[in-house]
Parts: structure tokens; sequence; C-alpha cells
């Protein structure tokens, strides 16, 4: 058997792992933490698991939720995910709480639509009686 010449495969594999991720903030900015024990069914759901904080390994090492939102109700269609707030968002939407929602949803919408990645889903938040934020993207919030 003869050894073969080098052959090209293309380029190395980049972008996101799949799988549902929760971001949380941290001093050194957005970090995501899989989501292993859990069914996600929702977008919904997503939200809440994000809300109820990291887990405690996690928040050991530096990570917090920023997130504070009452009632909300979030949809998804393809690249686009609406949350409907039921009262105002205390956030800027340039800060890591507005980022840890939005990636976390870009995130849950790339899984549960396998035909988006999640670095083309846009995220718009609709406060009532206020302007939408957004839409935003993942990567706008990623340090890198």
């Amino acid at each position: 058997m003869q050894p073969t010449g080098v052959i090209g495969a293309g380029e190395p594999a980049t972008g996101l792992t799949r799988g549902i991720r929760l971001y949380f903030a941290s001093d050194g900015g957005l970090r995501g933490v899989p989501v292993l024990d859990r069914e996600v069914d929702s977008l919904n759901s997503v939200v809440k698991l994000l809300m109820s904080g990291p887990p405690p390994a996690e928040q050991r090492d530096g990570l917090t939720n920023l997130v504070q939102l009452g009632g909300y109700t979030v949809t998804g269609q393809g690249a686009m995910v609406t949350v409907r707030l039921e009262g105002p968002y205390g956030a800027t939407g340039r800060d890591q709480g507005t980022g840890q929602l939005v990636c976390t949803l870009a995130r849950a919408q790339s899984v549960l639509d396998p035909g988006v990645r999640t670095e083309d889903v846009e995220v718009s938040l609709h406060p009532p009686e206020a302007p939408p934020l957004g839409p935003y993207r993942c990567p706008e919030f990623l340090d890198g």
C-alpha cells in the first residue's frame, strides 16, 4: 500500500457547537453553559431556565444572571425571534443582560429550527408603550 498525498478537505469547522446553551454574564464577557439535564421544547422555557440563574459550579466561576423580566412571551419563526414584554425593560439593549437574552434565544432557536444558524438569528425586544429594541444578533455581544 502506498501513501497518498495531502488531500484537501476545505476549511476547518467554525461556528458554535450544537445543543441548547444558556448565556451568563461574567467579568470577562458572556459565557455559554450547556443545558444537559433538561428537555427544552420552547423559547419561553429557555428564558425561564435562563432567569433561574447559573448552576452552582458556574456561580463559583463568577457567572451571574443579569436578565430581569416581568411577564414575557417569546415567539420564533425562522431566523426571527420576538420577545413581547409585559413590563418596562430596564436595560439599555447594549449590555450583558440583553446579550444573555439574545445569545440564549438565538442558540435555542437554531436548535429548535435546525435550518437556522445561531449567528443569523435576530432577536427583537418589544416593551409595552416603548419603541422596540433590536433586532440584535448574538455576535454583537460576544468578545472576539
